[in-house]
């Protein structure tokens, strides 16, 4: 669970006995590329954290799918309508590479939210920075071009610019994947510009 571990403790303190309640509850799991694991509609009845692999979230939208957020090694993802309100998820979760990750019970996450003050905190900030994200991303979509959305969505998740299909990229900003492409190619075709100047100031 190193990476697990590492990203809980880079977003508050954890001490070893927390780390210790909460590795006597989870188990590990494997999920091959492609797979949903959660899905709308249903209850899954487990959170997840994601040692090693990335998946992304999406609603269907008359058929079609539509991009809400990504998560890479270190972060966790569940349903939050079945965590808080006891619903089926509204939401799919799928693997975009093959996924090593640690499931805890709800149950057992929602008791643990309850006596541990430690998770309690580091729970809080995982949803002030995941508020933080969907404000942003709301803000971006109503107010800046297509271009300037995809440099924020760089600058905030490169790891994720780096794993991630271009449709996907596309789907979560709110763009198409033809208008997408034009500005990735304009951007390359930038930063090669800019490499040559370079190159001839300092011959």
């Amino acid at each position: 669970m190193t990476n697990i571990i590492e990203g809980m403790k880079s977003l508050c303190p954890i001490s070893e006995a927390t780390i210790w309640a909460l590795v006597e509850r989870v188990e590990p799991c494997c999920f091959p590329k492609r797979f949903r694991f959660v899905s709308a509609g249903a209850c899954d009845g487990f959170a997840y954290f994601i040692e090693r692999g990335m998946t992304r979230s999406f609603w269907m939208v008359d058929g079609e799918e539509i991009t809400t957020s990504f998560s890479t090694e270190g972060g966790i993802v569940f349903s939050m309508d079945e965590l808080y309100y006891g619903q089926p998820s509204e939401e799919f979760v799928e693997t975009l590479e093959e996924v090593e990750a640690y499931r805890i019970r709800l149950d057992d996450l929602r008791e643990l939210f309850a006596t541990n003050i430690e998770l309690a905190n580091w729970g809080r900030i995982i949803h002030q920075n995941e508020y933080r994200r969907l404000h942003r991303s709301h803000k971006e979509r109503l107010t800046l071009p297509a271009r300037e959305r995809y440099e924020a969505f760089c600058r905030q998740f490169p790891d994720v610019c780096r794993r991630a299909q271009l449709g996907y990229i596309a789907s979560y900003l709110g763009i198409t994947l033809p208008t997408l492409s034009r500005i990735r190619a304009r951007k390359r075709d930038s930063e090669r510009r800019i490499l040559s100047q370079d190159k001839c100031r300092n011959a």
